[in-house]
């Protein structure tokens, strides 16, 4: 006899994430395998399915188009939206970002192409999500200046209490210019898994999701235990913007943004185009 295979289930520590995975991580819901929590940041993340390390995992839908001969999109779990963008924030009064530098939460992420594409000729310094908005405050990091500052997840809540001001909301730019929700995160499964899994494993994230809404105390602790030092109002804000209809199923508009986000970045050279099917075909 041979012992059931656990997949490896990475995801971030954000809020959205814990809250939407605590009872398929938990055993609570049903999975066609069973699955272990890897947690991390999503930029690293967004590098270790580059190198294709994790069966199952978060992934920004910039870093997504990176990986699609390797991985397929799960209709439920991502993050799309509206009025969920990331913000440019910066201390003073800076109006152009053309030949400006600009802290970057990672090169791989949603929010990095979205600037891109509004301002082709920024400059940018990477470093952790959590670390950006302290170089901005600061004016610098490691000796270089910073003009500005690209924030994601629970920071676009909390900038204020670091002397910043909102320069750009990038998902209302997005909006403006689409009409359409802005795609910021998915839930990858490797291609190689069967077809009968890849549709399980979709089915078990959603039935995870539908728990933690039926059951919104059961996840509060664990989604507590990771959510740093976040104040419950703003961890129930994070739940509350990230968290929405898109998550239970991208839906077909959601599937028109994604499509609407990967031409974009093909047509400035981003990403080279592709034939693979975005998202798991269900049975």
């Amino acid at each position: 006899m041979t012992d059931t295979p656990t997949l490896d289930l990475g995801y971030s520590l954000c809020p959205n994430d814990t809250f939407i995975f605590h009872a398929l991580h938990a055993g609570l819901t049903p999975s066609p395998l069973p699955v272990r929590e890897v947690l991390e940041d999503v930029q690293t993340l967004n590098d270790w399915a580059v190198e294709g390390r994790l069966p199952i995992t978060k992934i920004s839908y910039r870093a997504y188009f990176e990986v699609m001969d390797t991985y397929v999109a799960l209709r439920a779990g991502g993050a799309l939206g509206r009025g969920v963008g990331p913000l440019v924030v910066t201390r003073g009064d800076v109006e152009d970002l053309n030949g400006r530098v600009v802290a970057s939460p990672g090169a791989l992420t949603t929010a990095e192409l979205l600037l891109r594409l509004v301002y082709p000729e920024v400059q940018v310094v990477r470093m952790r999500y959590d670390e950006v908005m302290p170089a901005v405050a600061r004016g610098e990091t490691g000796g270089q200046r910073l003009d500005a500052g690209l924030i994601i997840h629970e920071s676009r809540f909390t900038y204020a209490e670091h002397g910043l001001t909102r320069l750009l909301d990038l998902g209302a730019w997005w909006e403006g210019e689409t009409g359409l929700p802005l795609p910021l995160g998915a839930i990858l499964v490797r291609r190689d898994l069967p077809a009968r899994v890849q549709a399980g494993l979709n089915a078990a994230v959603r039935a995870s999701l539908d728990y933690a809404y039926a059951h919104p105390q059961a996840s509060r602790d664990y989604v507590r235990q990771h959510a740093a030092e976040l104040s419950d109002e703003v961890m129930q804000a994070h739940i509350d913007l990230y968290v929405n209809d898109f998550s239970l199923d991208v839906g077909e508009e959601g599937e028109r943004a994604v499509r609407e986000l990967h031409r974009r970045a093909v047509v400035v050279g981003a990403v080279p185009p592709s034939s693979q099917n975005l998202f798991v075909e269900l049975t």
